[in-house]
């Protein structure tokens, strides 16, 4: 039997396992099923939002990452984040009391600018371990009539995506490989711009959500992460039983996500993708979320069209359509794997 690769369970798999899991709690408004980025509990008038994720690649700024990644899955339902409770799983043999620190004050300091309450968690050094690992649980609230769900798209509406493909991508492959970059030929200067990418545009997507939100009521967002942006896609469409057409020519991407995938022979549009948001609004609602995105200096585009879901999920431009490609992993991890 073949081994499945690092990443992401393949879509039709994990599918069929969620699809086992009993419905049997009718305060579960939304419970584990694919293309939704949360849980969601009911509580009378508010609604408990919760997420967890893993951090597996990252080592410089883990904490960074925990916070906002998770950060960004509350955001996108519409919700606040309010609490997170981290477990770091560090590697024996590699793990001593300033390493321990470093994580700590990473986590904090991003929690309180986000302004989030570290309320729990558990800490531990892990046999078989080759770096550290910090698996995070976000929760944050939302009123009931508030809530945002992956699985609201319309045929006629249109998705617009924030910041670019591959922002995630680029921090982490410019922070954890620059040496690697740097033997094949990128400038020193482009490798700090793309190290940059973390902090700015940023991986957190905290601010647009809020402010598209407060402009107009998106039908769905989500949080492009492993697998990228065309995961996300497939993602979002199969929550919403619904087809898409992809314009290829509106998606964009920043100079130097550009140079580091065609370094290293990758497609950006697989790359973990953290920092972008997809929004799906009414066709009346374009305009309005893009004037509400420029004004917090949050770059955006109209990528794609929702058709019937008979229609399936193309990609192209003119008369030139073929299938949205599939990534069966993300596309960082053939460079960690």
């Amino acid at each position: 039997m073949n081994s499945l690769p690092p990443g992401k369970l393949p879509l039709g798999l994990l599918d069929e396992l969620l699809g086992d899991i009993p419905d049997e709690d009718a305060r579960v408004l939304v419970g584990p099923r694919l293309g939704e980025d949360a849980a969601v509990i009911e509580f009378g008038d508010t609604c408990l939002v919760a997420k967890t994720d893993p951090i597996t690649f990252a080592t410089d700024e883990i904490g960074y990452y925990a916070i906002h990644v998770s950060a960004n899955d509350i955001a996108t339902m519409g919700a606040e984040p309010r609490w997170f409770l981290p477990a770091l799983l560090l590697p024996d043999g590699h793990t001593n009391a300033a390493s321990v620190r470093d994580i700590f004050s990473s986590i904090q300091s991003a929690a309180s600018e986000a302004g989030i309450a570290i309320c729990g968690g558990h800490t531990e050094i892990t046999v078989g371990l080759d770096r550290p690992i910090v698996v995070g649980q976000m929760l944050g609230e939302v009123p009931s009539d508030r809530l945002i769900r992956s699985d609201g798209l319309r045929e006629g509406d249109r998705l617009l995506m924030t910041k670019g493909l591959g922002v995630e991508g680029t921090a982490l492959i410019a922070r954890e490989l620059g040496e690697e970059l740097d033997a094949r030929g990128l400038s020193a200067d482009l490798i700090e711009r793309a190290a940059g990418f973390l902090h700015d545009p940023g991986i957190s997507v905290l601010a647009e959500a809020r402010a598209v939100c407060d402009a107009v009521r998106p039908h769905a967002m989500h949080d492009p992460t492993e697998g990228g942006v065309a995961t996300a896609l497939r993602e979002l469409a199969a929550a919403s039983k619904v087809g898409l057409a992809v314009y290829a020519d509106a998606l964009f991407l920043a100079p130097e996500t550009d140079a580091i995938c065609e370094t290293m022979k990758i497609d950006p549009l697989g790359l973990i993708s953290s920092g972008a948001l997809l929004i799906g609004v009414a066709p009346e609602d374009v305009d309005t979320a893009k004037d509400t995105l420029d004004r917090i200096d949050v770059t955006s585009g109209v990528i794609a069209r929702v058709e019937s879901a008979g229609f399936g999920l193309r990609y192209g431009s003119g008369t030139d359509w073929h299938d949205l490609p599939s990534f069966d992993r993300d596309e960082i991890a053939r460079l960690f794997g």
